[in-house]
This record gives structure tokens, sequence and C-alpha cells, in this order.
């Protein structure tokens, strides 16, 4: 039987936050990914990374706030350092599960830019919270510096990003001659280190990219044949939350939409995910996307879990 081509995008509750809870969830996840590559996938793996990126520029401006001749990071530098941890333990602990299955396949995890457009909407309405609580005085420098802040009553001010769309996978030529060699991938995590083209050169862009689009996108570029969505819960809801809450086993490409119009989706949670398939289902009509809960990966492949959505 030929390998289904798969983009899986893994939600924070397949990494958990800390160090510590990050290495412990990354073995769980493994054993899910593992099942699906025993089951003929083949696998380009990512990941988010908010609680990740969020440590790592807490850390760099504190070290700067005690040690003043060091300098913040950046964020497309703090995005890089994040791709490369958590790249390294999903690589690691998914090579081990592999291997315990006698399964040889080779894990690699490609470190990914992203070009986004400089004067996209997202630059000048930030929505993402980043880094530590700050004081009002904290914040008030921030602001100086050309930085976005936002009040959260009770806990002080936090910086705020812009989350623009993907345009490019400046690596994509990489990622597909691995997966053209038959190797597991992890790659674009964290929605990818946005940046800006400027002739030659790429340019850090101080962002993150949401990576259930970049998901999406890396299905597309990919020709992949099933975009995997995982996340908290095992199916796609109407009336989520509501005692008329019904779980969706299938839907195409024009109930996807009228759900939307209707509102069935949250805007920070269930909506990119439809918005992801959308996208994907766009440039591929053989395709399908799939959205279930990690622990329900099992129960999926077997039917019995989870939402697929198809073209027709």
């Amino acid at each position: 039987m030929e390998n289904i081509k798969a983009v899986v995008s893994l939600g924070h509750e397949a990494l958990g936050i800390t160090t510590n809870e990050q290495m412990n969830a990354t073995k769980v996840t493994a054993k899910a990914l593992a099942d699906l590559i025993e089951a003929d996938y083949q696998l380009v793996i990512t990941h988010s990374n908010g609680p990740q990126v969020s440590m790592i520029h807490k850390a760099m401006t504190e070290l700067h706030r005690i040690y003043i001749d060091y300098t913040p990071a950046p964020m497309c530098v703090c995005n890089a350092m994040s791709q490369g941890y958590v790249g390294y333990d999903i690589q690691n602990t998914l090579k081990t599960e592999l291997l315990s299955r006698g399964i040889s396949t080779p894990v690699s995890t490609i470190l990914t830019q992203v070009t986004v457009d400089p004067y996209d909407e997202a630059f000048y309405a930030p929505t993402k919270a980043i880094g530590r609580n700050m004081s009002k005085e904290d914040a008030d420098t921030e602001i100086k510096k050309g930085n976005f802040v936002r009040e959260e009553p009770g806990n002080g001010y936090r910086r705020i990003i812009a989350a623009p769309k993907p345009i490019d996978i400046v690596e994509i030529d990489a990622i597909r001659a691995l997966v053209d060699a038959g190797q597991e991938v992890i790659a674009c995590g964290g929605g990818g280190i946005p940046v800006i083209q400027q002739g030659h050169v790429l340019k850090g862009a101080s962002a993150v990219i949401e990576k259930d689009a970049i998901a999406g996108k890396l299905a597309s570029d990919l020709k992949s044949d099933r975009l995997i969505i995982l996340t908290s819960v095992p199916y796609v809801y109407k009336n989520f939350e509501t005692p008329d809450e019904e779980p969706i086993t299938r839907m195409n490409l024009a109930q996807a939409k009228e759900y939307i119009d209707a509102g069935e989706f949250g805007e920070t949670d269930m909506l990119p995910k439809i918005e992801a398939a959308i996208q994907f289902l766009g440039t591929n009509n053989e395709g399908s996307v799939l959205i279930t809960s990690l622990g329900s990966v099992g129960d999926a492949l077997k039917g019995k879990a989870g939402t697929l959505i198809t073209c027709n």
C-alpha cells in the first residue's frame, strides 16, 4: 500500500508548557504519531509554540534587565529558538518510539522561515500577547520603542504582536526533498519564523504566524493527501459548550462555509482550523482534512472519532 502523505498540526496539548512538561508530553504525542506511521502515513509535522516562545521572550528580556550588556532577543530569534527545542523533543521522542516498534525511518527537523507581507493589516492591529506581565512604567517604555502593549486587568500590561498571513515557505524545497526521500519531517514549527523579503535579504519580523494557517499552506504546497489537525476536542461541534452541543462527524466545503457564516466556530480556537481546511481543500479536490484530539487518533483511524472534511 502506498503511503498516505499527511501534514499533522499539533496543538498546545501535545507539547505542554514548561520544558519538563514538554519532554513528557512529547512522549505521549510520539505514540499517536507512530500509530499514524504504522497505519501507512508519511508525516510532515508542524506545531504550536505559544507558551514556548513566550517563555523564551521572557527569559531573554529578564537577562537584559539583569545584565545590561545582553540585548533582548527579537521575536524572530525567539521563534527560531522555539522551533529548535520543540523540534528536538518531537524528533527525539518520535525516533525513540519508532525504533521501539522496529521502524527505522529517519526523522528530521527543518528550521523554517515563512515570508509575510509588511503591509499585512495584522501589523496595524496586533492581537497576540507575548512575554511577561509589565508595570505601567515598563509598558510606557515599550510604547516609546514603537511596540504595542495591552492592559490585562489585575495583571498589569503585556506586549502584543501581529499575526500576519503566511505567503511563502522559504525552505519548502528542502522539506519536499526530505519527504521524497521517505523521511518523517518536522517543519514550520510555531507557524514558521516570519520574515520580510527585502531584495535578496530576509529580515525577521516582529510577529507570529498562526500554526493552523501554516499547516494548511504546508499541506497545499506539498500536495498532501490529508491534513490532520490535532486539538483538545475529539470532534468539531455545532453549538459548542451549550446544552445543544452536537458533534459533526462529516462536512463538505459548502457546509463548512455555512457553519462559518452562522458563527458556529470560535474565532480564536476552531475557526482558524476550519479556514485552514478550506484553504487546503481549495487546492486539492481529492484531499481530506481530519480534526480530532490527540487521544482520539486511534479511534479516528477506525472512523470512530474525529470530523472528516472533504470537498463534496
